[in-house]
């Protein structure tokens, strides 16, 4: 398949030689989609999406030589336009916890069908996040105000939080308010006591459970 400026582009990291041929096999017979380059493990995956720049990769969370996870980080933090879906055998909670925190984009199981993950890579592709339909930290199960409730967060501290429910790090948080990250750090640890919350895990998914609205940058 020929790539034109309408495809998009995937990555594939998976240590499993045969799963990556079949989710490549699949993915190419779709008029939209291109495999652009694969890895095994995480060690290669950052320098090979580096050289090809697709618009999605597709992640195992367990690697021979570590995470999946860690590889997301590394690649979002270097190319935050990158989106990342988690594809695993296992449906475990930490994992989507540390998966969104590391700011992928969803956590889907290899047991869904070929369109389903077709589709899932065309959504996240065009920006859509495909959170868990159960709040993956049962703590966040005892917040039930909206935002708007919340008089005592400041500006800034809401425009944080926003920005930790998408899934940016510290880093390019501070990047896209223009704020030093050691400021950023200031206002998450301010906010989570606020919201009454231990960790940013927590404060991810209360942000998109309540669909915060993305503040203008100021």
């Amino acid at each position: 398949m020929t790539a034109t400026d309408t495809t998009i582009r995937v990555f594939l990291v998976d240590d499993h030689e045969i799963v990556r041929r079949g989710v490549a096999d699949l993915l190419d017979a779709q008029p939209d989609l291109v495999v652009v380059g694969e890895a095994a493990t995480v060690r290669d995956t950052l320098g090979r999406v580096t050289a090809t720049r697709p618009d999605v990769v597709v992640l195992d969370v367990r690697l021979p030589d570590g995470s999946g996870i860690d590889a997301c980080r590394a690649v979002r933090s270097a190319h935050p336009d990158i989106a990342c879906l988690m594809l695993t055998a296992y449906d475990d909670e930490s994992a989507m916890q540390a998966a969104l925190l590391a700011g992928a984009a969803g956590y889907v199981v290899k047991d869904i069908r070929g369109q389903t993950l077709v589709e899932d890579v065309r959504r996240v592709a065009a920006g859509a996040r495909l959170l868990p339909v159960v709040p993956v930290d049962r703590a966040v199960e005892r917040i039930t105000r909206r935002p708007d409730d919340l008089p005592e967060l400041s500006l800034r501290e809401r425009q944080v939080l926003e920005l930790i429910a998408t899934g940016m790090t510290n880093r390019q948080i501070g990047e896209h308010l223009d704020l030093a990250e050691k400021t950023v750090k200031n206002y998450v640890s301010g906010l989570l006591a606020k919201l009454g919350l231990e960790r940013r895990t927590q404060a991810a998914l209360y942000g998109a459970d309540h669909g915060m609205r993305r503040p203008d940058r100021s």
